[in-house]
């Protein structure tokens, strides 16, 4: 089976062409950094109107670049939530389109999902064997930070273990490189500088947030505001070597946090497979990190190489073509929703839990 996968959730157009066994034929992505940059951050309509003039083209490359065509492709794939509404618009319209004008069937693919089942991407020089179901899954990004126990690959067979009250862990990424100055996107400005310092040296003492033990849910807030209160208490702001250290600080915290929570979560269920998920299974404090946990607790860590971390449309196809394998189809009615369909148990916002 070949599916063509269309992914336009935020500021990367992206098409590509997957088997359902998951080997990746193609994968086009088109990054939006450039036009967000002076922002700070992304800047929807200019996504959306960004989606609406690469997506024809990616499309047309990852098809070349898989040497098909598009009636020999035999499903469509097509993100439809979360994300942002004008900008999983553009993509799902093209999706419609191209499914009604080719005859094919067309299958709307959870974001998140996606990430989950990036593991499983057999792209050309990876030999790394996938997990087995099931195993625990930190799902770490910009938008979303969460712990799931997955015990297949349909939405039923996800279960939230824990996930963040308030910001996502990129988000904290992010804003805390705005605070230092370090442009957009901040992750991996922070991520590269932190390998450069040393947190022990940053002379600041950053809070852990939600560090009791019997929860599984995250907070990133404070420690971003941590990091500002320190800046905005220094004479000048930090560069060179101190830059480093408060980097190294800062990404210090947040991993320790999420390897702790993430191994727990894995001991009390029973479980000894761990996947990384995510934009953020991409920094390489996070993966040096819980490999070395893993390690000492016997415990198997999976992470998918850059490639399928960040957004892409391979694991949108992916995920499609499993969809497709069981019999399930969606009709042109598919509409964009800001909400992943994954059942959510952590509330956002403060306060005691019932």
């Amino acid at each position: 089976m070949l599916v063509l996968g269309i992914e336009t959730s935020c500021d990367e157009t992206a098409a590509a062409v997957v088997t359902e066994a998951g080997d990746v034929l193609s994968d086009v992505v088109r990054s939006q950094i450039a036009a967000h940059a002076p922002y700070g951050g992304v800047v929807p309509e200019i996504a959306s109107r960004d989606h609406a003039r690469a997506i024809a083209p990616v499309v047309d490359e990852a098809l070349e670049r898989a040497s098909t065509r598009l009636r020999d492709i035999d499903g469509i794939a097509v993100t439809s939530q979360p994300g942002l509404s004008g900008a999983l618009l553009v993509g799902l319209q093209m999706a419609k389109g191209l499914a009604w004008a080719a005859e094919k069937p067309l299958v709307g693919v959870d974001h998140l999902v996606g990430h989950l089942l990036a593991v499983f991407l057999r792209r050309p020089g990876q030999e790394a064997p996938p997990p087995e179901y099931p195993f625990i899954a930190l799902l770490v990004s910009g938008g979303h930070t969460a712990i799931y126990r997955a015990d297949g690959p349909q939405l039923d067979a996800v279960h939230e273990i824990g996930a963040t009250r308030d910001d996502a862990a990129g988000e904290a990424f992010d804003k805390v490189a705005k605070i230092l100055g370090l442009g957009y996107p901040g992750g991996p400005a922070v991520d590269r500088l932190a390998a450069e310092g040393d947190a022990k040296r940053a002379g600041v003492e950053l809070p852990r947030g939600m560090v009791d033990r019997r929860s599984f849910e995250f907070s990133f807030s404070g420690i971003k505001s941590a990091v500002a209160r320190h800046v905005g208490s220094l004479r000048e702001p930090p560069r060179g070597q101190a830059l480093a250290d408060l980097c190294a600080a800062f990404q210090a915290t947040v991993v320790d946090v999420l390897t702790g929570k993430t191994v727990r979560a894995a001991e009390r269920e029973g479980l000894t497979r761990i996947v990384l998920a995510g934009g953020v299974a991409a920094n390489r404090g996070l993966r040096a990190r819980m490999a070395a946990v893993c390690a000492t607790r016997g415990i198997s860590l999976f992470v998918p190489p850059f490639a399928s971390c960040t957004d892409n449309a391979a694991m949108i196809a992916y995920a499609g073509a499993l969809r497709l394998a069981r019999g399930e189809r969606d009709t042109m009615a598919l509409s964009p929703t800001t909400r992943t369909a994954l059942l959510r148990v952590t509330r956002k916002g403060g306060g005691k839990r019932s």
